[in-house]
């Protein structure tokens, strides 16, 4: 069999039974038994298939994913979350569009503990885009950066979704997690500048409203209590894995325990809360350690059959310059957004992206943070991108597709700007890994 159509038997299997409903994870493990039959010799190619993905969930990489998705069910659940958009939000005081400044900074902040795209642009879109409504807030004000949270939370550490992408390419995962710490902030900066201009430009599209006054001391007080444990959590995290005292794992570790230490002490941690929390981490994680045993077989099937190399010769048979290349593998991400979940779409490509990058000569970690950062882009790519869906579910019934359109486009715009200085100055991504 040509490497082109054990190619379209894998991938084609996987695309039919994703379309009768299947889901993803269960897909790629018919489609990679149905291969494992076919290439390497039926019922004892399925078994030391089956062998060899059983050995890929026993990586000690893997550990940060379920304790950094505790971390965030924690945070949320027990309302250490609530309590830390509140306190932004006074401390504001009447800065013209606090609450879409408050989306951005509260927002990444849960979304990066939660590891999932959807599940935070439906929780904002509930939480945050009624109540800027009901104080005169224009669509794109409140609409925009609920959006555009999604591209901090990717990549900013810690970030499940990175970790993963991380064991499913076989790179370093601490690596991949500290080189998102600069992009990540510059991409903040862009969020906060584009807020900042669209009130300059239309005062009304965030009309100012009455607030409690604050005195310095009450509003030192509510920083020091409500902001500063939350975030310097999050930033110890990070401090201590660019110094190198723990391992991605270990720091994944501390941050659960460290959640669970700021619970007790403001006396929010119920029975009820850890149970939710621990039961929302294990249905992640059960789904993640399923789409890493599907990925870890499908790509050994794919060197198996030839298609892995075929098609990296086919792709590299074109001569196009390297940054061409990127530039393709860029865009099928962005059309795969259309229809896909990030996982999903990880799942798909990084068998095939990865080798092929590591044949241009890109760095793995360079890559990485492009693909993320691709993956998040497309969610809210207009007009199928999955995330513009999931908001028009949750806004306010008069939200038009058009509306969301408009409010997502200048959010993307940060985010290409961003990819495009990562092209360009690429130590952007990498000075802090291998500082």
């Amino acid at each position: 069999m040509e490497w082109y159509e054990a190619l379209l038997l894998l991938i084609g299997s996987i695309m039919f039974l994703m379309a009768i409903g299947m889901p993803v994870a269960l897909a790629f493990l018919a489609a990679n038994i149905i291969g494992a039959w076919v290439f390497m010799g039926g019922e004892r190619g399925v078994v030391a298939l089956l062998n060899n993905g059983w050995g890929a969930l026993t990586k000690f990489a893997l550990v940060p994913i379920p304790l950094f998705l505790l971390m965030g069910e924690i945070f949320f659940h027990t309302g250490l979350g609530g309590r830390m958009f509140s306190a932004i939000d006074r401390l504001l005081g009447r800065l013209p569009g606090r609450l879409s400044y408050v989306t951005v900074l509260g927002g990444t902040g849960f979304s990066t503990l939660s590891g999932s795209s959807m599940g935070s642009t439906a929780l904002l879109g509930s939480l945050m885009v009624p109540e800027m409504t009901k104080r005169g807030y224009k669509k794109h004000m409140s609409i925009g950066p609920i959006l555009g949270t999604g591209g901090l939370a990717i990549i900013i550490p810690p970030s499940a979704l990175a970790v993963l992408l991380a064991t499913l390419a076989q790179i370093d995962v601490g690596a991949l997690l500290i080189a998102g710490v600069l992009p990540g902030l510059l991409l903040a900066a862009l969020y906060i500048a584009t807020i900042y201009l669209q009130t300059r430009i239309d005062p009304n599209a965030a009309p100012a409203y009455d607030v409690e006054a604050q005195s310095i001391g009450q509003k030192l007080a509510l920083l020091m209590r409500d902001v500063v444990p939350m975030v310097g959590l999050m930033v110890v995290i990070v401090i201590m894995m660019i110094n190198g005292i723990v391992t991605p794992s270990e720091a994944a570790a501390f941050g659960a325990l460290g959640v669970l230490i700021l619970a007790i002490m403001y006396r929010c941690l119920t029975w009820e809360a850890m149970k939710a929390s621990v039961r929302g981490a294990l249905r992640v994680t059960l789904m993640a350690y399923l789409i890493v045993f599907g990925s870890a077989t499908f790509s050994q099937l794919l060197a198996f059959s030839g298609a892995s190399r075929g098609l990296i010769n086919w792709a590299t048979g074109f001569e196009l310059a390297p940054i061409a290349m990127l530039l393709v593998m860029f865009a099928v991400l962005l059309v795969l957004g259309m229809f896909m979940e990030q996982i999903s779409m990880m799942l798909l490509t990084v068998p095939i992206f990865f080798p092929l990058a590591l044949s241009l000569g890109f760095d793995p970690v360079w890559f990485g943070l492009i693909m993320l950062l691709a993956l998040e882009i497309s969610f809210t790519t207009p007009p199928f991108g999955l995330l513009l869906f999931v908001m028009k579910g949750v806004a306010p019934s008069d939200t038009t597709m058009r509306q969301i359109y408009s409010a997502a486009i200048p959010f993307i715009l940060c985010s290409l700007i961003v990819v495009a200085l990562l092209i360009i100055f690429p130590q952007l991504a990498l000075w802090l890994p291998y500082l």
